[in-house]
């Protein structure tokens, strides 16, 4: 199913003043209100207000004159701007989700990173003493709660107090599962972590909910 998108405010502000030109409510040749009027009237910021009537502009259906406001140009071109409206919207509004969930990925990656490096330091804190690295494995029943959940939503470090540093499945190993991963029937969990860990972990898969 589509997600249903919503234009950013200078785009629902811009078609509201297209809207009022097609109809005639703001009529040719009228002077459009300062942007501190439109503002404190759509409740937004003047440069809100000043990125919709450049939009406007562009398309011209205003002129916006420095220091005096904008002028009503042309109300077919009003409606034209409408008829146009609804698909440049949903490009640009899908565009802004794109970039806010590359900004995501990115955070996500950064925090998988520093896991990573931390956990590298723990082991070679551990070889520097001359003690292998505890690695625990966790089978996860085939009727564990846990099925069809994935790690980061089971805030599995939180939880437990161990680092999954691998999955096994059948014959495949998973190495370095991130958050998305979600656990199987049959799945053994390779965590990190002191016995307590290991024990909290077990607890975590097979207690029902």
């Amino acid at each position: 199913m589509r997600q249903a998108v919503v234009p950013a405010q200078y785009l629902q502000i811009a078609l509201d003043l297209a809207t009022r030109i097609a109809q005639g409510e703001l009529a040719e040749g009228s002077r459009i209100y300062g942007r501190s009027v439109l503002a404190s009237e759509y409740g937004v910021s003047p440069e809100t207000i000043r990125k919709a009537l450049r939009l406007l502009a562009d398309m011209k259906v205003v002129d916006v004159k420095p220091q005096s406001g904008a002028v009503v140009l042309s109300a077919d071109s009003a409606r034209r701007y409408i008829d146009n409206f609804s698909e440049d919207a949903d490009i640009h509004s899908l565009r802004c989700q794109l970039k806010d969930l590359l900004a995501e990925s990115a955070e996500v990656n950064r925090r998988m990173a520093e896991t990573v490096t931390a956990l590298v330091k723990s082991q070679d804190t551990f070889a520097a003493a001359g003690q292998p690295l505890p690695n625990y494995e966790v089978p996860v029943p085939k009727d564990s709660p846990l099925i069809g959940k994935s790690i980061g939503e089971l805030q599995f470090w939180q939880s437990t107090g161990g680092t999954i540093v691998a999955i096994r499945r059948g014959q495949t190993v998973i190495l370095s599962p991130g958050p998305y991963a979600e656990l199987y029937g049959g799945d053994v969990i390779i965590l990190v972590g002191s016995p307590s860990a290991a024990e909290a972990a077990h607890r975590l898969v097979t207690t029902k909910e």
